[in-house]
Order: C-alpha cells, then structure tokens, then sequence
C-alpha cells in the first residue's frame, strides 16, 4: 500500500507545479469607475484628471473629472495612465506553442490555395505564450494563418479565454494572401548562384492565382458542393465585403500590381501587409484608399538604398501621404516578440510622430483596419471595456507597468509564468 502511496506522490507531485494559464476572468458584476487618470483615447486625444465607467462590460461614460457621478467600485488612479487595450494584428499568437514540437504547431497547412483553413479553429486560448502579451497591455489580436499562396482565413480574439468559442471576437474576418516575390535569392544549399535575380516563375505563380481568383468569383452563383468548391466558397467574402483580402507584399512594383489585382477583381476591402516599400506608392495607396499593417518598426533596413532608419521613419512617412497605418510584428521569433509592440510605437514615436498618433498605431488604428473599431480601439461610450492602468508610458519600457486591465469589463489577470520567474529570481538577487 505504501509503494502505491509513493507511486503516485511521484506523479502527481511533478505535474501538479505545472501550471496552466490563468483562470479566464468571471464576467463583470457591478459598475466600475475609474477616477484621476490621464486617459489615452486612442484617436489623438487626451483627457486629463479623467473619470471613466463601465458596466456590463461596456463603457458607459468617459470624461473631464466631474462630468460623471462615480458608480460602483471607484478606482483611484491618479497620477496614473488608462489605456485602450493594445491590439495585434497579422499575429500566429495561439498557433504555435513550441515551434520544435510540431503536435504544437499549426500555424502552416499543407497546400498552395488554402482559403478555406481557418485558424481559429486551431487557436489555443490556453498558451503560455498568449497569457505573457497581457502584462503589456495587449488584449487582442488578429490569429493569422502562415504559408502557401493562400494561407487561409484569420480571426479576431481576446486574450482571456477558456476556449477559442469564447475567445472570438470577430470570426473569420479576412483572407490572407502571399503575393509572388519579382525577385529570388539564389540558394546556396541547391548550388544556385548566391544574390537577388529575376524570379523566373513570376508570371506563372501570378497567372495561378488570377485563375483562381476567376475561377472563385463564377462559383459565387453555383449551388454545387464539393472539395474543390469549398476553396471557392471561401472567397465569396472579399467579393461581397464581409472579409478583408490581406496581401503580404514588400516591394515598391509588387503593391502596384497588387493594387492593380485587387481593383481588377472587384475586392471590396483590401489591406497591405508588411509593406516595405510602401512609402513609396503611399500615393496610390491613398487615392485606393488602402491601409496598410506595417512591418515590424525594430528591423534593419530591407535594401542597400534604404536609410538606416527606413523601418523607423515609414509609418510617418504614410502617415504624412494620409495612408491608414498600423503595426504589426510578424518574423522571426513573432510570438515572443509581439509583447513589445507597444515599444515598437515607442520607437517610431522617438521618429517624427506625435506620441498619441503612434498609440493610434496599435489602437484606434488597427481596430479600423481590422473592422472592429466599433467595439474597441479607442476608450468611447459603448465600446467594449477594454483597457488598462498603466503606472506610467505604455509605450516606454521603463515605465510599461500595468496594474490593472479589464477585457470587456473582465478583471484579468495580468499573472503570468515569466511574472513568476521575475518574482522568484528578484528575490533571489536582493539578498
């Protein structure tokens, strides 16, 4: 009997200090006001000496100190910051957990033409990586598919969540789409000769993707189903408008042509993703009336003719053209990395933008883009109550310390296993 006892105290001792994510937030059961802070709307503005309510997750008043009368739980926050929750978009947050183990990997189908893979089916609200973005403030993000020419079609989540169900926000809200490189590298591993040339398989992979594209929009009255219809079916939204057609493309001709795809197709909502050389048609972008999701602000620059600040400055120069702009943070390591896209604002805050329209950057902004700027983004009646106290600048990681955040009127948690690691070895080094 003593031998089972130590069998399973073996067991259950190990994994029982494994700890899951924390507990989703119970729903929001009284009024809470917020009072004394410098509120951060989201759209340029700034409110002074604030007070800020909302009840049944919804904000029911924000204002000058004095315009409301307080209701329920008052919050002190003078001196302090309040935040709309950071969003980000063109995210695999919840694809990936460890990218060596492929069981937790599913940001990539196998395939070419995936419009029909959809990723939040696969997004795991219970990821160690997913409850790390809160403690910086950010609270949603676009889950985004990768691979192929199609890579699939990407949702809208909140990061406090017992399931994807629960997590959705917007479903199914665009299609992502890997516009052809005019140029490729040589392969040094397959003995091609090393540097950039012309991509030989240009006009084929584009060809492809405009008879697929034709091919889509003449099954948008076909009452058929099949395997090969359900690919097609998938993109009766960019058609009909109620998904965005994303186009990850860089280089100054590729978003022309880009432009000139979309157009030709009848696209109703279109974005540029990444976008490297977009300050360069920001022209055309703005007649188009065509956003674009800026590639990650900390990366060197692309072309041996860019300025060694080009990934700085490139959302101030759309900015300036009146292109709709906003951050995004794929590439290497882009999970990890994405709990420093408010420091990414930061930077390209230090560059020629006020401060408050780069937090319209991954705010106010990126709800527009991403079609939810009716229920967030910005801190205004009847949106959703999400938002943050911060100690200081959230956009300065020095003073980025929220002491409290809400996710639709939620107090979650901002507890988290690197918090925990931060805890246990500051302890360890202030003996």
């Amino acid at each position: 009997m003593k031998t089972i006892i130590y069998i399973i105290v073996l067991f259950v001792f190990p994994f029982g200090n494994i700890s899951a994510q924390q507990t989703p937030a119970k729903a929001q059961s009284e009024a809470i006001t917020i009072t004394g802070a410098t509120a951060h709307i989201g759209n340029g503005k700034v409110i002074e000496n604030s007070i800020l309510i909302f009840e049944n997750g919804k904000i029911t008043a924000v204002g000058t100190s004095g315009s409301a009368t307080p209701k329920g739980k008052i919050i002190d926050a003078s001196g302090k910051h309040v935040y709309p929750g950071f969003i980000a978009p063109n995210s695999t947050l919840g694809l990936v957990e460890i990218g060596a183990v492929r069981a937790s990997n599913d940001e990539v189908e196998l395939g070419n033409l995936n419009p029909h893979i959809r990723s939040i089916i696969a997004y795991n609200a219970e990821s160690k990586i997913v409850e790390s973005m809160r403690p910086n403030g950010i609270l949603i993000a676009q889950t985004t598919p990768r691979g192929g020419r199609i890579s699939g079609t990407s949702s809208i989540v909140q990061l406090d969540a017992w399931n994807w169900e629960d997590a959705a926000i917007k479903m199914d809200d665009g299609i992502h789409m890997n516009w052809p490189n005019s140029f490729s590298s040589g392969r040094w591993w397959l003995g091609e000769e090393p540097g950039l040339k012309p991509n030989k398989d240009y006009v084929k992979q584009t060809t492809e993707i405009n008879d697929f594209m034709l091919q889509a929009k003449a099954s948008l009255n076909t009452t058929v189903m099949s395997e090969k219809h359900l690919l097609y079916q998938a993109m009766h939204g960019i058609f009909e408008g109620s998904k965005t057609l994303f186009i990850h493309v860089s280089a100054e001709k590729a978003i022309l042509e880009a432009i000139s795809f979309a157009k030709e197709h009848n696209v109703k909502n279109m974005v540029i993703v990444g976008g490297d050389e977009a300050y360069k048609v920001a022209t055309q972008l703005k007649k188009h009336n065509i956003p674009v999701l800026i590639k990650r602000t900390h990366s060197l620059p692309d072309y041996e003719d860019d300025d060694y600040d080009q990934s700085y400055k490139n959302a101030r120069l759309l900015l300036d053209a009146g292109v709709l702009v906003a951050l995004e943070n794929s590439g290497q390591m882009e999970r990890a990395n994405t709990r420093n896209l408010p420091f990414q604002a930061g930077t390209v805050a230090a560059h020629g933008i006020d401060k408050e329209k780069a937090l319209q950057l991954i705010t106010g902004n990126s709800a527009k883009i991403l079609g939810i700027d009716d229920i967030a983004g910005t801190l205004e009646t009847g949106k959703d109550a999400t938002l943050f106290i911060c100690i200081g600048d959230a956009l300065d990681m020095r003073t980025n310390q929220l002491e409290k955040a809400f996710i639709q009127g939620r107090d979650i948690s901002l507890e988290s296993h690197q918090t925990k690691l931060w805890k246990r070895y500051s302890n360890k080094y202030s003996k």
